[in-house]
């Protein structure tokens, strides 16, 4: 299991809204520029990226979700605060 893991995430407040932006990013869109359009997160100035975090930095679901995933793989996870489509950039 990865200690650290660099991900990035788009939140959004339906999982209808998380579906048709997952589809729109396996079709070719760009991850950054819909999360600096879209996401309600504060990250989003940054194209979602959310730098290196450790355990028990993140809630107990995206946290899961995000050290479950290999790099370069999406996600979505929904917790408190909505829907986060989640992009694990690196793990180590």
């Amino acid at each position: 299991m990865p200690q650290k893991v660099h991900a990035a995430h788009i939140l959004v407040k339906t999982e209808q809204e998380a579906k048709s932006i997952l589809e729109q990013i396996n079709n070719g869109a760009s991850f950054e520029a819909i999360a600096m359009e879209k996401s309600l997160c504060p990250s989003k100035k940054k194209g979602g990226d959310l730098g290196w975090f450790g355990r028990n930095q993140m809630v107990k679901e995206f946290e899961k979700a995000a050290f479950e995933t290999a790099p370069g793989k999406l996600i979505i996870v929904k917790t408190q605060f909505g829907y986060h489509i989640i992009k694990v950039l690196e793990a180590k």
